[in-house]
């Protein structure tokens, strides 16, 4: 009884968080291992997330309440990521106070889950509140509660769910989109923080994390077909300040309500030793630039998207048995600023595309060498771009898991070690010392569950 009242209090406050005010991401969480008895390699390649099996795919998409039917406590995790970056060429200036131009050691972050079930076979969430060891604030982190149903249309099988979230493509169930794309983790000392100026990226490719809420249905048919439409609304500066723990600084002041649309295939062969997907994604929004409304005008982004994920088991009935994965997807932004253009002196129009491909190899759910290729293009602008986005490079990385095994001495807690190098080709438009922004990273990730101690 206090488990389940706890329950509906989890929900309640939960619900509330994210529909009136809220502000990348699953994980092998101990939580998830605990609630359905299983060890973390059954859902996660390599034992540590977030990159899913067809095992994991599923356990999401039915809303994370899966579970033994045992009592347990509630399903709450903490996890702690601590890492050092070193940058070929030193930041031009220490990325926060505390911190040296290069050669950076510290604590990234150390996040609280509300990760599994809230009403038995009805209500599941993945929720995340996350103290960045950088800037030295707590709010919450990209976030999904669901309610979800299963029957038949068309007498074949489906099930369906709402979802409530603060990130499109927080909801999906593929590692090719944004939120839960390679690399599952990079420095916050460096690269893009580095010494030449952010790369841009699409809308929907991060930008809008935490800083919306929005609600939505999906379907899984036969499962074959994929569908799901959100709508989202941007929060204002005194709900993000208050989830965030910070004063936000939005680029895109979004007004009004935006969709957010997926849709993709899927098929396995071989009772699923082989499985592969394709699909699309997308949305479109008008934005102030800096929240200014002085023209009467918004710029709009219209952003979409194709993605195809591929995977193969070396043997299905041993968790960990070797696995190939593969994720690809290509982003197209089209960017209509028509307030910018007047108040910059903008083009008219630009376009932004982004390309990501990546390919791993899990060995005994315990090493997981990585490599990816990514490339972005688009218009010349400088007023947008600051000239040309043209980025291009490639990441190898090296992950190591211990545990998360069935023979693991514990069921409630992991931990991944990762090396990861990441070199630029290109950098913002210039050839010329793109390799300033070269990095090695070295990150330990570790997780608890609560609910296992």
């Amino acid at each position: 009884m206090r488990a389940f009242l706890f329950r509906r209090f989890a929900v309640l406050c939960a619900v509330a968080l994210l529909a009136s005010a809220p502000l990348k991401s699953a994980v092998a969480l101990p939580s998830f291992a605990i609630q359905t008895g299983n060890p973390c390699a059954a859902c996660h390649v390599g034992a540590y997330g977030p990159q899913l099996t067809s095992f994991g795919r599923d356990f999401k998409l039915y809303g994370y309440v899966s579970s033994d039917k045992k009592d347990h406590f509630p399903p709450i995790s903490v996890m702690v990521q601590t890492s050092y970056a070193r940058t070929q060429t030193p930041e031009t200036s220490p990325v926060a106070e505390g911190y040296r131009k290069n050669d950076n050691w510290g604590i990234n972050e150390t996040t609280i889950y509300y990760g599994g079930i809230i009403i038995p076979d009805r209500v599941g969430a993945f929720i995340q509140g996350t103290y960045d060891g950088v800037s030295r604030t707590f709010g919450l982190n990209t976030s999904d509660i669901r309610y979800v149903r299963d029957g038949t249309l068309f007498d074949e099988d489906m099930v369906w769910g709402i979802t409530v979230n603060n990130n499109p493509t927080m909801s999906d169930i593929w590692n090719s989109s944004p939120n839960w794309g390679f690399p599952y983790a990079s420095s916050p000392f460096s690269a893009s923080s580095g010494p030449g100026s952010t790369p841009p990226t699409t809308l929907i490719d991060g930008a809008l994390a935490t800083n919306v809420v929005g609600t939505g249905a999906y379907l899984m048919w036969n499962d074959l077909l994929y569908v799901e439409a959100n709508v989202y609304k941007q929060l204002g500066n005194h709900e993000l300040s208050i989830l965030q723990g910070l004063t936000p600084s939005l680029t895109y002041n979004i007004p009004d309500a935006f969709p957010y649309w997926r849709a993709a295939l899927q098929n396995a062969w071989e009772n699923g030793k082989y499985y592969g997907q394709v699909g699309t994604y997308g949305l479109t929004a008008a934005a102030n630039p800096n929240g200014d409304r002085s023209t009467g005008k918004t710029d709009r982004y219209t952003d979409i998207a194709f993605d195809a994920n591929f995977q193969w088991y070396a043997n299905l009935k041993n968790v960990t048995a070797d696995v190939l994965s593969a994720h690809a997807t290509w982003i197209h932004e089209t960017q209509s600023l028509g307030a910018s253009s007047v108040l910059s002196g903008a083009n008219a129009s630009d376009v932004l595309n982004t390309l990501r491909a990546d390919i791993s190899y899990a060995i005994k759910a315990t090493w997981i060498p990585t490599f990816q290729y990514f490339k972005v293009t688009g218009s010349t602008d400088a007023q947008v771009f600051n000239g040309r986005p043209n980025t291009e490079g490639w990441v190898a990385e090296l992950g190591y898991v211990p545990w998360g095994k069935p023979d693991s001495p514990v069921n409630w807690a992991n931990t991944r070690l990762t090396l990861q190098y990441t070199n630029y080709n290109q950098f913002n438009g210039m050839s010329a010392h793109a390799s300033d922004n070269n990095t090695l990273f070295f990150n330990i990730w570790m997780a608890f569950g609560l609910n296992g101690i």
